[in-house]
C-alpha cells in the first residue's frame, strides 16, 4: 500500500489507540496530530484554545497536516475537527486513504464523560456539545472516508486488524 492512512472521527473514537496498532501491522510510522501540535508548541491543546481560540488551533493543525503528509507512509491519527477545513480534506485525499472510525454517541459519551482535557467539552452540558459535534461532523466524515469502520466494544487490536485487512 502506498501513502498514508488517515484516521478520522470524533474525539473518543479510538484513533490514537487503533492507529498505533495499525501502524505496527503495516510497519508504518505513527503520527498523532494533536500530540505533535502539543510537542511542537510545548503547551496543551486546551492552552492553545484558551490563548488562540479554536481558529488558531485549526491553523496550526492544517499547517502540520500539510507538512507531515507528503512523501510518507504513516498512520496519521487526526484531531476530530481536522475534517472541517476543505484544505485538510484535499491533503488527506491526495496523500492516502481515509478511514472513519465511527462510534455511537453512547460509546463516545461513556469514554468521554469524565474527561477534563477536551476543550470543546468544557461546558455546562458536554453531552449536548458532543451530540452537536456528531450531527455536524458525521456527514463530513462519511463523505471523505474511503472506508468506514464501526467502532464498538471490540478490542482496539481487532479494529486495527480489520482496517489492515480492508486496506492491504
Amino acid at each position: 500500500m502506498q501513502g498514508n492512512v488517515y484516521l478520522i472521527g470524533l474525539m473518543g473514537a479510538g484513533k490514537t489507540t487503533v492507529g498505533r496498532k495499525l501502524a505496527k501491522l503495516l510497519l508504518f510510522d505513527f503520527i498523532d496530530t494533536d500530540q505533535l501540535v502539543e510537542q511542537r508548541t510545548g503547551v496543551s491543546i486546551s492552552h492553545i484554545f484558551e490563548i488562540e481560540g479554536e481558529s488558531g488551533f485549526r491553523d496550526r493543525e492544517s499547517k502540520l497536516l500539510a507538512e507531515i503528509s507528503d512523501g510518507r507512509q504513516a498512520v496519521i491519527s487526526t484531531g476530530g475537527g481536522i475534517i472541517l477545513r476543505s484544505e485538510n480534506r484535499l491533503v488527506m485525499r491526495k496523500y492516502g486513504q481515509v478511514v472513519y472510525l465511527r462510534a455511537s454517541l453512547k460509546i463516545l459519551w461513556q469514554r468521554l464523560r469524565n474527561c477534563q482535557t477536551r476543550p470543546l467539552l468544557q461546558q455546562l452540558d458536554p453531552k449536548a456539545k458532543l451530540t452537536q459535534l456528531m450531527l455536524e461532523r458525521d456527514p463530513l466524515y462519511v463523505d471523505e472516508a474511503d472506508i468506514i469502520v464501526e467502532v464498538g466494544t471490540d478490542a482496539t487490536s481487532k479494529t486495527a486488524r480489520k482496517i489492515y485487512s480492508l486496506i492491504t
